[in-house]
């Protein structure tokens, strides 16, 4: 699967991918026009968003009503490193949800694919190419 980056006016740089345009922009203090999330939001946005559709999937599969569930996810900056050291992710889930299925949602959201690849992160080979 190839991604392919391209650029537009200002500060923005965008992703086309199975046929989507997945656009990013910078902020403003940052020269762009905040047009779209920057792509730090964007890979963040990927690790609940990928843990929710598991969380869906688990509901859907057992007839449990997901639309009054959320996912909150915590980011702690540690400011020696200048990077995200700690991600939390919670299910806040209903009263009336089922009690027996608690620890199943947590197992679902930890089937994750962008969590499973931050655990064992790939090599990220970088090169360049002159187009003929």
């Amino acid at each position: 699967m190839d991604l392919e980056v391209f650029f537009e006016e200002n500060k923005k740089v965008n992703a086309r991918l199975n046929g989507y345009v997945i656009p990013t922009d910078q902020p403003k203090r940052a020269g762009g026009d905040e047009s779209a999330p920057e792509p730090f939001s964007l890979f963040l946005a990927s690790i609940g968003t990928c843990a929710g559709i598991y969380v869906k999937s688990f509901c859907e599969k057992r007839g449990i009503d997901s639309s009054r569930i959320k996912i909150i996810q915590r980011h702690n900056f540690n400011p020696e490193t200048r990077l995200i050291d700690r991600i939390e992710l919670e299910a806040v889930l209903p009263a009336d949800f089922p009690e027996k299925y608690r620890t199943a949602v947590i197992n679902a959201m930890d089937l994750c694919a962008v969590k499973r690849h931050l655990a064992n992160p790939p090599t990220i080979a970088t090169t360049t190419k002159t187009e003929v």
